[in-house]
């Protein structure tokens, strides 16, 4: 599973975008985005969801609970 740092680097640079130009479209700071190629942790959920919204994904918390039983299902 890529993390969402190269998630969002490898996407934004297939849409041959820069980071400036991106964030611009996604309605984020360019430190916004540069946070998250970067691979901080200290990030706005919302400011996340922004940035992901423009590959048609979002970020959303699930418990540990269903997120163990999704992967053992998928082994």
């Amino acid at each position: 599973m890529k993390e969402l740092s190269e998630f969002v680097k490898v996407r934004r640079k297939a849409v041959n975008l820069t980071q400036k130009e991106f964030a611009e479209r996604a309605g984020v700071a360019l430190t916004v985005v540069r946070k998250i190629e970067q691979g901080k942790t200290n990030l706005n959920m919302d400011k996340v969801n922004l940035v992901l919204s423009m590959f048609g994904h979002t970020l959303a918390a699930v418990s540990t609970k269903e997120f163990r039983n999704r992967n053992n299902t998928d082994l």
